[in-house]
């Protein structure tokens, strides 16, 4: 029951963060839109309805091949070292929905590190490194991620999971994933605050999307 609640939830979220994108910043078809962290860029054709211009930008081949063939947007392949391989202000929009949480450590590396201060030390450098690319190559953007003090976990479905030592958050992850738990995924996630993304982010303005007086997300925008 209660993965359908959240399921419910993130989709109101996503088509509300979807207005708020397009209010902000306007997005036209002449102008040239990175899409980062695309998957198979399902969400962004969702939010834009132009596709000429658009660039899905993924380190998943496979995901921006499907989303070339369903879509005709435009791919990127990018590498795990956070660097985006195009000219300065190349891109007149950059797009970026929960993806620079993710942008941390190597995948491969996600359960080495027990230390929930170790890694939240190194995945920030690599967060910085990020949001200095998106700053670099894009005119004016828009970068979502999850609060981390919202009492929901988006990645896991389970309340209060963010505040858990990552040891522990470790351990429950592989209970889950070896369960019928419906929500699969990976300890790869470093949660920002408001404080964090104005840092990452000093040119752009905060802004805030609540769901129950609660700040479920947080975006930082410039426009």
């Amino acid at each position: 029951m209660i993965h359908k609640i959240v399921k419910f939830i993130s989709q109101r979220s996503r088509n509300r963060r979807g207005k708020i994108f397009r209010e902000y910043l306007d997005p036209r078809k002449e102008d040239r839109i990175l899409d980062l962290g695309s998957k198979d860029g399902t969400y962004i054709a969702s939010v834009i309805r132009y596709r000429n211009n658009v660039y899905m930008a993924d380190i998943d081949v496979n995901a921006l091949e499907e989303g070339r063939k369903k879509f005709g947007f435009n791919t990127l392949l990018l590498d795990e070292d956070s660097r985006i391989p195009v000219p300065d202000k190349f891109f007149d929009i950059v797009h970026c929905s929960s993806t620079i949480e993710h942008i941390t450590v190597n995948k491969n590396e996600v359960e080495k590190y027990k230390s929930s201060r170790k890694f939240s030390r190194v995945a920030f450098e690599h967060q910085r490194r990020f949001a200095n690319e998106i700053r670099r190559v894009g005119k004016k953007y828009f970068v979502q991620t999850p609060n981390k003090c919202f009492v929901i976990g988006s990645h896991t479905w389970l309340p209060l999971v963010n505040f858990l030592p990552r040891s522990i958050l470790i351990k429950i992850i592989s209970f889950l994933n070896a369960s019928t738990w419906p929500k699969k995924t990976q300890a790869d996630w470093n949660l920002l605050s408001k404080q964090q993304m104005q840092e990452l982010f000093p040119d752009a303005e905060i802004v805030k999307e609540k769901v129950l007086a609660l700040t479920k997300s947080i975006m930082a925008i410039k426009r």
